[in-house]
């Protein structure tokens, strides 16, 4: 049978200091994370001024969780020189080639980073705490926000378009399509729409063939790309 191999003594003796190092770690992190979103908040919350442009969501929710990183890459410096270079050399080889729509998900990759880097360091508790936290205020300031959706330009083809606009119309708001029709002429309708991100555009433009079959209609469909 194989036995267990006993710890060296004065490894033993360091368990102690081990695990109350981590304990205040955590205690800390207790009152500065919570701290951090709350002010975090009242900056990305500020009044805004009148002619200034209006704020996004995603840009709100990234400042937030910011102050929050922000807070948790301190707690792992400390007063450590070595771990502030590290942390820098650590981040200067981070390049995102691809494109983020989203903000937040840059955010929750510099999470994982620091979190990685708590565990790198020793610091378990420190990550352990911060993980389930930072998901937390995520699921917070996610469930506040609109739901998202993708612009289309919606160009409908066919030789009286009058004729069963109604019915369009009708389809595109049991669909839960938002729109706005921008052109209305002899031959064409063209509408702008919102669709929900599980709405699909094949769906949609079937049923709007099937009002006049013949093969005379046509359904253009075109996304409007985020500036």
């Amino acid at each position: 049978m194989q036995q267990d191999i006993p710890l060296p003594p004065e490894f033993s003796a360091y368990i102690p200091d081990i695990l109350e190092t981590h304990a205040q770690m955590v205690a800390t992190a207790l009152i500065a994370l919570p701290l951090a979103t709350l002010l975090g908040a009242a900056l990305a919350f500020r009044p805004r001024r009148r002619g200034t442009p209006p704020r996004s969501a995603p840009v709100i929710q990234t400042q937030i969780m910011l102050a929050i990183v922000g807070g948790v890459v301190m707690l792992i410096v400390g007063s450590s020189l070595a771990r502030a270079f590290g942390i820098v050399g650590v981040a200067s080889l981070i390049r995102y080639r691809t494109k983020i729509d989203d903000p937040k998900d840059a955010v929750v990759m510099l999470a994982c980073l620091t979190v990685g880097l708590a565990c790198g360091v020793g610091l378990y508790g420190l990550a352990a705490f911060a993980t389930p936290f930072i998901l937390a205020v995520l699921w917070a300031v996610e469930s506040l926000e609109a739901e998202q959706r993708k612009t289309f330009e919606l160009k409908i083809t066919a030789p009286d378009p009058s004729e069963f606009r109604p019915d369009v119309e009708q389809i595109l708001r049991r669909s839960g399509i938002k729109f706005e029709l921008r052109s209305a002429g002899a031959k064409d309708l063209i509408y702008e729409a919102a669709l929900p991100y599980n709405v699909r555009t094949d769906r949609i433009a079937n049923a709007i063939l099937l009002l006049k079959p013949g093969g005379e209609t046509e359904v253009t469909w075109e996304e409007k790309k985020k500036k």
